[in-house]
């Protein structure tokens, strides 16, 4: 094989179409950066990187809203809480960032790609049965198959998330505007009809269900929705982390040293009375 067959066999296999740099170039889907420089924001750059184009304004405008929505909840939040105490334990921001990220997994972070997996099998079992009958049969598959948690749908803090209704607004304007075709939310609707007859109250979407609606309204992927959720979180694990440095912990653990923790082990024993 020839040293160009070689060099050609490299450059396939690190193919890409995502960004072309070389020696004084470097473009992004086409786009050289220079352009892109002062004239884009942050989301549109995202949905660019993840899409491969520009996003319309209301894509963008609705993209943001879930980023800025989903940016923070406390130090109640396991990733929260772990970017503090790894910075406290010696770790620098990028360190406590990458130990806080890889707490996002299915039960902390992956409820808004599930919630799109359940709105997905709602809309198909919607097609051939009302979409009420569909929100309940997809309901109970969900439950039977992976669990009995529903994702995007209550909060262990908020008896009504205060950061739901501002986004579902704005995809009812995107909808009435023709921007987005209204089914993923349209699907969600439907789940809390069903919730709220079986409960006897109603179980709201929360930030998982309703950052899902906007992310399936746009035609993200279900696995991108805990990229793009990692992205946003990223930014309050950074707040943490950093306000962390300035303080004088140490090692610092789930709970103040002055809190105990409770053994539920063996009662002490000695050795001696071992056979």
């Amino acid at each position: 094989m020839s040293e160009a067959e070689l060099r050609e066999r490299a450059a396939h296999w690190w193919r890409t179409s995502i960004c072309d740099m070389a020696p004084g170039r470097i473009a992004y889907r086409g786009y050289p950066i220079e352009e892109l420089i002062g004239r884009i924001s942050f989301p549109a750059m995202i949905w660019l990187m993840l899409r491969g184009d520009l996003p319309a304004p209301v894509q963008e405008g609705l993209l943001q809203a879930a980023l800025v929505a989903s940016v923070d909840h406390g130090p109640h939040a396991p990733s929260i809480a772990i970017a503090q105490m790894a910075v406290s334990c010696g770790l620098p921001l990028n360190g406590a960032m990458a130990s806080a990220i890889n707490t996002l997994d299915d039960v902390h972070g992956g409820a808004g790609e599930q919630a799109i997996e359940v709105y997905e099998d709602v809309l198909q079992r919607g097609e051939t049965a009302s979409i009420d009958q569909a929100a309940a049969d997809a309901i109970d598959h969900f439950s039977s198959s992976r669990s009995k948690y529903l994702p995007g749908f209550g909060h262990r803090f908020h008896p009504v998330d205060p950061r739901a209704e501002p986004l579902l607004k704005l995809v009812d304007a995107a909808v009435s505007e023709g921007a987005v075709n209204g089914r993923h939310v349209e699907a969600a609707r439907a789940i809390e009809r069903v919730l709220r007859e079986r409960k006897g109250k109603l179980i709201p979407m929360n930030i998982d269900g309703a950052t899902a609606v906007i992310y399936g309204e746009l035609g993200f992927a279900a696995p991108l929705a805990r990229g793009i959720f990692c992205l946003s979180r990223a930014v309050g694990i950074l707040a943490h982390a950093w306000e962390q440095t300035g303080r004088k912990d140490r090692n610092k653990g789930p709970m103040p040293k002055q809190f105990a923790y409770k053994y539920e082990g063996q009662p002490k024993r000695s050795l001696k009375a071992a056979p």
